[in-house]
C-alpha cells in the first residue's frame, strides 16, 4: 500500500486535477501543493504516465468476418436448424415428461402447486420476452448491422 502525504493533503484532488475537474482555486491549491510536495509530485507522474498509456492504447479491432457468428457455408445453416429442430422437441418432452412424473407422484398438493406455479411463471415470463423481441425485430433498425 502506497503510503499517504506526510502533509496531509486530500490526494484524491490529484486524479480530479488530472482529469480537470476541479474549480480554478482547487488547481491552484493542488499545483502550489505538488510545487512543494516530492510525495505527491511523484504520484501525480504515476498518475499522469498510467493515464497516458491507457489513452494511447490501441486494441486491435477484430475484422468482420470475425465478429458475424452466422454459419459460414450452407451445410453448416443447415446442420444448426436441424440441430435447433431436434433440441426444441426434445427440451419440450423431457420438461413435460418430467412435470407429469412430479404430478403424479407422491408429493403433497402444496409442493406441486409451489413447483408448477414457478414453472408456470417462468415460462410466461419468457414467452413474454419472446414475443416482444418478435414484434421488435419488424422495425429494429440495427437487425442487419453486422458489428
Amino acid at each position: 500500500m502506497r503510503d499517504r502525504c506526510p502533509m496531509g493533503f486530500d490526494e484524491r484532488l490529484i486524479t480530479a486535477f488530472l482529469d480537470g475537474e476541479l474549480t480554478q482555486a482547487d488547481e491552484q491549491k493542488v499545483r502550489l501543493h505538488l510545487e512543494r510536495c516530492p510525495h505527491c509530485r511523484a504520484l501525480y507522474e504515476d498518475l499522469r504516465r498510467i493515464r497516458n498509456a491507457a489513452m494511447t492504447t490501441g486494441l486491435p479491432v477484430p475484422s468482420d468476418e470475425e465478429w458475424d457468428e452466422r454459419p459460414r457455408t450452407g451445410a453448416s445453416l443447415t446442420f444448426r436448424l436441424l440441430g435447433w429442430w431436434l433440441a426444441i422437441p426434445w427440451v419440450i418432452f423431457v420438461l413435460g415428461y418430467a412435470l407429469w412424473e412430479a404430478w403424479r407422484g407422491s408429493q403433497g398438493a402444496i409442493v406441486r402447486i409451489m413447483t408448477f406455479g414457478g414453472i408456470a411463471a417462468g415460462a410466461l415470463l419468457l414467452l413474454s420476452a419472446l414475443l416482444d423481441r418478435l414484434r421488435d425485430l419488424k422495425t429494429d433498425r440495427y437487425r442487419r448491422i453486422m458489428k
